[in-house]
Order: C-alpha cells, then structure tokens, then sequence
C-alpha cells in the first residue's frame, strides 16, 4: 500500500508539474494582432477650402440730412420698408444767431430800398403819363423798382430759409423732409426724436438718421487664407452654411478676389466676395456669420478608400492588402490615388473593389466584449 501511495503520489506531482509548465507555456504565447479590413467602395469625391466670414448687404446706404438742426418727427424704425423718395424723418431747424441777424437787417435794407423806388417809380409814371419826361426815364425808374421788389422777395426768402428751411414758394423742396435715396429695408435707426443733427460738410461726415439696404441683394464676406487663394478663381461656385440658420444651405457665385492680402494672428488673409442666390421665400438678417465651402475640384462615381489606411513612403502611397484570411496575412501594394476630402480619398489604380485593406488594430479587450454581448 505504501508503494501504490508513493507511485500516486509522484504522477500527481508530475501531473502538475506538466500542468504548470503548459499554462506557463500557452500564456506566454502571443496572440496573434487582429486588424479591420473594409474594402473599396464607389463614392463622389469633393476637395473643398472653407473661408470664414458675414452675410451683408451689398450697399447699405446711410441718410445723412443736408441740414442742421434737431430731429423734429421720425417716421420709420428698423425693420420697416421704404422706397425712394419717401419721407424718413423731419428736421427742425435751429437758426445761427448771426446768420439771422445778418438776413433780419437785409430784409429791412431792401424794404427801405424798395419804398424809395417805389416812390420815385410812381413820380416818373405820372410824369410820362403828361409827356413830361420821355420814356427812357421812365424805364430807368422801371428798372429800379423792379430790382428792389425782386431784392426784397430775395431777403424775405433767405430769412425763412434760415428760420425753416423752407421758403413759401418751394415747401416741397424743402432740405428739413429728410427722404430715403433707395428702395430696402432700414436696418438702423441710430437717433431719436430731440437729437441734434449735422449736415455732411467739408469738416465733418454729418450725423446718421438711418441705415436702408436691398436685403434682397446679399453678399458674402469672408477671408481666405494665402495657401488656398492660388486655388481659387472668380465664377466658382460657394456652398454657405449660416450658423443662425440650422438645416438650410444657400448657393453663391465667388465674384472677388482681392488682389492685396492682409496680416492678421501671423498669417496674410485675403478678402474674398461671393453673390448669395436667395430664393422668394428666404431671407437673411445682415451680419449673420457663415462658413463657405469653395469647390476647387470634384469626382463623381469614383472608387474611394479611407484616407487613413494608406501609408506614405517617399512620394508613393501604399496598402496591405488581404491575401490569406485564415491566417490573416497581408501583402503590401502600391497604389496610384487621386483627389481627396480629407476623410476618403480616390483610388485611381493598384486595388480592385473586392479586396479587403488592412485597417486599424483591433483591441483584444473590445473583441472579447462584443463575443460575450453576442452570447
């Protein structure tokens, strides 16, 4: 009995000897790395450059009164539609103290004036009536009282204009009805009722009664960076994305490019315009910020791959393509490609679309965790 112990006793410990050596063996083996393969696929193929800028309108006009004063009435806020000529606000005029003295003392000089012509001009007219004198006399006394009339309605009227800024015989010419010079929408109205007010002069721009613009006329203002702008030339078309404006894009044509490129954060931006085609029923508020998508080169039908399976050498671009799936072996091929969007790009030769191409690494950790959820 005790040489059967004894026997049992050593296959036992020979049993897990073994043992131990296996599990030793079997965990220091290294599982072999399993990659994702995907293959081919015919997709279109779109290289873009994205400039950032504005919507705005095209001309936006900014009324300036052509006299000074106060705003007496304003007949307009922002968001209202004018059209030419329509009276936008009036302006109560505020006379220069010495201005208005000054055209006061004309108007009794010519009244004075005009008194003694008359005097004279009714003297001579009695005379010629008798054949006193003749009539060249009386036509120079004529000629008299006609210059003073005229001179005093000339007095009376440069002292209305600047008590109102209207005289009698022109009320509807008068430079107090500040008047819209275009049809569009007035975005702006920067004054109020009781504001002063200055004409646009030599010295000074003139005070704003209010911003008008064609919102139907929009333009895209943006800044194109100097690595792209060799890329891009005026009638190419612009696809826009505005921020305040989810789901929607708008259509544009690039018509400027400007010649001159400013620095701006350490790199030379250059400004850029595009026509913004708006339909009937669509409409953007002015200043809205927007991303263009210039298209400089597009494919259409082409077989594609994800840009990152290929890997770069020198000037040549490779894949590994799958020869044998049960031991998962690749064979590195080079392939010819095309344009890309930075997220596929084309392959123009070297693959066929049932090939299978060498992905990315697969976790083990997230291959057990996707068997055990499919358990």
């Amino acid at each position: 009995m005790k040489k059967i112990f004894r026997i049992l006793g050593i296959a036992l410990l020979v049993a897990v000897f073994g043992g131990t050596i296996y599990f030793l063996y079997t965990k220091s083996k290294k599982t072999p790395d399993m990659f994702e393969t995907k293959t081919p696929f015919v997709s279109d193929v779109v290289r873009k450059t994205v400039a950032t800028g504005s919507v705005v309108p095209r001309q936006e006009i900014e009324i300036k009164p052509q006299v000074s004063g106060i705003i007496d009435e304003i007949y307009i806020r922002a968001g209202d539609f004018v059209t030419k000529d329509q009276v936008i606000a009036k302006i109560k005029i505020i006379p220069d103290m010495v201005n208005l003295n000054a055209a006061e003392s004309r108007v009794k000089r010519a009244d004075i004036n005009f008194e003694d012509a008359k005097i004279d001009y009714e003297r001579q007219q009695k005379l010629f009536d008798t054949d006193v004198i003749s009539y060249e006399e009386f036509k120079n006394a004529k000629v008299a009282y006609d210059s003073a009339k005229e001179e005093l309605a000339a007095a009376e009227n440069n002292l209305e204009l600047i008590k109102n800024g209207v005289t009698k015989k022109a009320q509807t010419a008068t430079n107090t009805l500040v008047r819209s010079t275009i049809n569009g929408m007035v975005l702006d109205v920067p004054v109020e009722e009781g504001n002063s007010v200055i004409q646009s002069n030599t010295f000074n721009e003139g005070t704003s009664i209010a911003s008008i613009a064609d919102m139907q006329d929009m333009i895209f203002e943006g800044k194109v960076d100097e690595t792209e702008v060799g890329k891009i030339k005026e009638g190419m078309p612009i696809e826009l994305e505005i921020g305040a404006i989810e789901k929607e894009k708008f259509q544009a044509i690039l018509e400027y490019i400007s010649p001159k490129g400013v620095e701006e954060n350490g790199a030379i931006q250059f400004e850029i315009k595009a026509d913004v085609s708006l339909k009937d029923n669509q409409f953007i508020r002015a200043g809205y910020s927007a991303n263009a998508s210039i298209v400089l080169e597009r494919k259409d039908s082409v077989l594609v791959i994800p840009e990152g399976m290929l890997k770069f050498e020198n000037d040549s671009a490779f894949v590994e393509v799958l020869v044998n799936e049960a031991e998962h072996l690749f064979e590195r091929r080079k392939v010819e490609t095309g344009i890309s969007d930075g997220i596929n790009i084309e392959v123009v030769s070297g693959l066929d679309k049932e090939e299978k191409v060498k992905g990315d690494k697969i976790d083990p950790k997230k291959l057990k965790e996707d068997k055990n959820n499919q358990g």
